[in-house]
């Protein structure tokens, strides 16, 4: 996993909130999340091939990878800087990260980050290529238009794909990755208009109904509307 994530409340997540919000005691999360927004995407195994400048399609395997990617990020380097992305090829890093489990690769933005699943080495070098090029293109993306709203996998995207060479890029992916599923062990109630959902993790400060702390406070952090947690037993 730039999926720029949006927060607009302390659950971000559709599957368990709907248009139930959540509003933070001290700050909301859409002010929290606002000067980096990040973003996480995966790919089509059965894409066209694509080779990054100097990569070689004969290199083995990488084994049990993790950290930094010298290599690769010097790779993506050159080719952000064919592009006159001069302030993004400064920041610009690739590295391997071991927890990554279903997710093929993520690109944090403005940091100028690109994480990449070990699992990938496995696989084959051009779906690593692939998978690099998928997410430089959204670090493209959002350094062309950082003051836009764009759509994660839109037009910007899409040019951008045609840029470094993947041009018809899906977005997302089929590769043979493992998946996660944690199980949910909290439930938050508004003790106001009854709306619940579950989450994995216990919220660690105290969180407000946002849609009745709209209503009543103009979106305030209000105490009458305090979400009731319930640990569930399973």
């Amino acid at each position: 996993m730039i999926f720029p994530s949006k927060a607009a409340s302390m659950v971000s997540t559709k599957k368990f909130t709907s248009d139930l919000e959540i509003v933070n005691q001290s700050v909301t999360l859409r002010q929290m999340f606002r000067p980096a927004r990040q973003m996480k995407f995966s790919f089509l195994e059965n894409s066209s091939e694509a080779v990054l400048v100097g990569a070689d399609p004969a290199t083995p395997p990488r084994e049990e990878v993790r950290g930094q990617d010298e290599e690769l990020t010097a790779r993506c380097q050159d080719l952000v800087r064919l592009l006159d992305l001069d302030d993004l090829m400064d920041r610009l890093v690739v590295e391997w990260n071991p927890r990554m489990r279903s997710c093929a690769g993520r690109a944090f933005w403005p940091q100028g980050l690109i994480q990449l699943n070990p699992r990938l080495a496995s696989i084959s070098d051009s779906e690593v290529e692939r998978t690099i090029l998928h997410e430089l293109a959204h670090l493209i993306a959002y350094e062309r238009y950082p003051y836009r709203a764009i759509k994660s996998h839109g037009k910007e995207w899409r040019q951008a794909c045609v840029d470094v060479g993947i041009p018809g890029e899906k977005a997302t992916h089929e590769l043979a990755l493992p998946s996660r599923s944690h199980r949910r062990q909290w439930q938050y109630e508004c003790p106001r208009c009854k709306k619940s959902f579950e989450r994995v993790r216990r919220y660690k400060s105290a969180v407000a109904c946002y849609e009745c702390c709209r209503k009543t406070t103009g979106g305030t952090y209000n105490p009458s509307f305090q979400l009731i947690e319930v640990r569930l037993a399973r």
